[in-house]
């Protein structure tokens, strides 16, 4: 019996959650759990909490198993997470911020999302009125010797979201970083609480707006769940090429800005030339540069004609041409090898330990990827080829993306090449109340995750979306650790974190 196995056996069975199994379990198997997080035996694909009860999403790599446990805190408070495995440390803040759940024995209680200015505390809970308009969030202090702090952002230069990092260094050597987030809280979370469930994948597809794809699959996937709605294999294809569509345009982005970062102009315009190219191909194909409404609930809300598709094809061989003689320049730039190599280095045995997830993780040597391990249609026919470097610095980082774009271009052919007649939508059953349901999606950073409660009369009761970068930012703060502080803003691209699909 595998380790999720025996937890879902000990638990007690919920029905009405699909398409994964869901069990709610008391504080002693809650505890397990963490355990076999923190011997590396499961992962962690969401932890989160709704009014009296918290939930974690746990995946089987062996098994390649998700399954959901919940706890009911009826007095509430429950065991922390954190305390066997940080990678739960801030979700943990995070669902005592939001529902006042808090988390027994947790190593750091600060507050996380909460900045104090919602004139309100657990604002997802019972709301009380805030005592105080903001507060000095307690950073951790700087002591020794030639040892100082350097404050950077939240407002930053050039358009990119607002986030704090607290750089502790000697001269320019950084002996720690710590990161305050959370200021592009926008209160999703209660917005889906007023949403319809068949309007859902809107608000989805823009928590983190460059993984719109990711997002509104996700959702789609958790709400045909509970609606018993078969996609039809159509738009199945045609969801995986915009999935494809939007990867490609991200890594032409990061690549490119890596290349500037590295001080290597040239990268950035030649990059952001072929992101061009591909963003009219995909909208001359798709109907948008950036497919925010494309995915809907039970199938696509636009089809795709033979000559655009074709095209869209011919435009991805063609950036792959010229990407594959751009990734011969950055290899034998000697400034910009010297800049990605060694560089921002997160080892495959920290990688297990702080939890890493999707892209960073497959550069430190961590091969799991759900298009390949836990495959929805049609990626069971595709045979993802998975890409992996072990070296876990800048240039595995950039290494993957390279592979991941390439293998990208390959499927956007085969889908292209394969992508079957028929119908665009299906129609499904109201769901019940309280039926609940996960989806999960291999977006361009890692596993994007929306749990989905129905409420009544075609309501929302419950949604929770998670981003992969709630596991992957606190790994910067190690990655940069001996590095000098100029190479942070090349650490931090290298891992591309999104503050949106974090900040909620």
């Amino acid at each position: 019996m595998t380790v999720l196995a025996g937890l879902i056996a000990k638990g007690e069975q919920v029905s009405r959650h699909e398409p994964w199994p869901r069990v709610l379990v008391d504080g002693n198997l809650w505890t397990v759990a963490a355990d076999q997080l923190a011997a590396g035996r499961l992962a962690l694909l969401g932890l989160w909490g709704e009014v009296g009860t918290v939930h974690m999403a746990l995946l089987d790599d062996d098994a390649r198993k998700i399954a959901v446990v919940s706890l009911e805190c009826p007095q509430k408070h429950f065991p922390s997470v954190a305390r066997r495995h940080p990678p739960a440390m801030r979700l943990e803040r995070a669902i005592q911020d939001l529902f006042g759940l808090m988390a027994e024995g947790i190593p750091d209680d600060r507050p996380w999302l909460d900045h104090r200015r919602w004139g309100v505390r657990h604002p997802l809970a019972e709301a009380a009125p805030e005592s105080a308009t903001g507060f000095a969030y307690p950073f951790l202090p700087a002591e020794g010797e030639g040892l100082h702090q350097i404050p950077v952002g939240p407002v930053h230069a050039g358009i990119i979201e607002p986030g704090h990092f607290r750089f502790s260094v000697v001269g320019e050597k950084v002996l720690r970083l710590e990161e305050r987030l959370g200021y592009v809280h926008k209160g999703i979370e209660q917005l889906f609480a007023r949403t319809p469930l068949i309007e859902g994948h809107r608000l989805a597809a823009r928590v983190s707006g460059d993984s719109a794809v990711a997002y509104s699959w996700a959702y789609c996937q958790a709400f045909e769940a509970l609606a018993t709605c078969a996609v039809p294999p159509r738009a199945q294809w045609l969801r995986a090429l915009a999935l494809e569509s939007e990867r490609i345009a991200n890594h032409l982005g990061d690549l490119g800005a890596l290349g500037n970062d590295a001080g290597f102009a040239f990268g950035l315009a030649q990059f952001s030339r072929l992101k061009e190219l591909w963003l009219r191909a995909t909208q001359a194909a798709l109907g948008g540069r950036y497919l925010n409404d494309f995915v809907v609930p039970g199938g696509v809300g636009a089809d795709a004609q033979p000559q655009p598709i074709a095209e869209l094809a011919t435009c991805a061989r063609t950036i792959e041409t010229e990407t594959r003689v751009l990734r011969e320049i950055f290899d034998e730039h000697a400034g910009v090898r010297d800049r990605f190599v060694g560089t921002g280095i997160v080892t495959a045995e920290l990688a297990t330990e702080l939890g890493l997830v999707g892209l960073a993780a497959r550069a430190s040597g961590h091969d799991y990827d759900l298009r390949a391990d836990l495959p929805c249609a049609p990626y069971d026919r595709l045979s993802v080829q998975k890409c992996v470097r072990p070296d876990g610095d800048v240039a595995a980082r950039v290494a993957v993306r390279f592979d991941e774009l390439f293998e990208s271009v390959r499927l956007v052919a085969a889908i292209a090449a394969e992508l079957p007649p028929g119908d665009l939508r299906a129609g499904g059953t109201i769901p019940a109340a309280g039926a609940t349901a996960v989806g999960a999606i291999e977006g361009w950073r890692g596993p994007v995750l929306v749990a989905l409660t129905a409420g009544e009369g075609g309501a929302i009761r419950r949604c929770h979306p998670h981003d992969p970068s709630w596991q992957n930012w606190p790994a910067l703060e190690h990655a940069i650790i001996g590095n000098i502080v100029p190479d942070f803003p090349l650490i931090n691209k290298s891992f591309n974190l999104s503050y949106s699909g974090h900040d909620l």
